[in-house]
């Protein structure tokens, strides 16, 4: 496993870069985050990197950011979600982004990023939901918090009553993420199951 790379920029042709390292050039495919971030050719780049081998492939990705690094793993292993999808997902906003657009249920910013429908967006928004729960935000966290956490509760409370009651957990989150965006300040449980339950009818 190859886990980071030190060598000088001498290519770029977004999404891909070359990074040669005693002798040798490494292509990698890289998000737009990291390519704004990245320094003249000739100059010393090191690069986070995540190694793919596929059976007609070995593909090489890097993220000047570990935390986008953190961020593309989390992403591929969403049911759909292949390493394309999530370079262009990172290539559309940054990690710590991509975390609030999940926590605010903001299904139109996910659907304004190319190759991401309505369909994808929901279900990122759903199965991420979890996984994203203890990603630091640093001052935005702090600042966010408790509100963070209120709306993460009333969330979850909802998608356990629509499990409970016989739906699908993807059903759930569907609803509930439809009734968010026509109504983001819900701030109560039993309002967000009634109008999820009415959605569904």
């Amino acid at each position: 496993m190859i886990g980071k790379i030190r060598g000088k920029l001498v290519g770029k042709t977004p999404p891909e870069i070359l990074v040669e390292v005693g002798g040798i050039t490494y292509e990698l495919q890289v998000p737009m985050s990291t390519i704004y971030q990245l320094p003249e050719f000739g100059q010393d780049v090191v690069l986070h990197t995540h190694f793919v081998v596929r059976e007609d492939a070995q593909l090489l990705y890097g993220f000047y950011d570990s935390k986008d690094k953190e961020m593309f793993r989390a992403l591929i292993r969403v049911n759909g979600v292949g390493p394309k999808m999530a370079i262009a997902i990172l290539s559309g906003m940054e990690a710590d982004e991509f975390v609030r657009t999940v926590r605010s249920n903001d299904v139109n910013a996910m659907v304004n990023m190319p190759g991401i429908g309505k369909k994808t967006a929901e279900r990122l928004i759903v199965e991420m939901r979890d996984r994203l729960a203890e990603w630091d935000l640093g001052e935005f966290a702090i600042s966010t918090s408790d509100t963070i956490s209120a709306a993460s509760s009333i969330i979850k409370d909802a998608e356990t009553a629509l499990i409970g009651l016989g739906y699908k957990p993807q059903q759930a989150g569907r609803a509930i993420a439809q009734v968010l965006k026509e109504k983001s300040d819900i701030s109560d449980s039993e309002e967000l199951i009634r109008l999820s339950l009415k959605s569904m009818v």
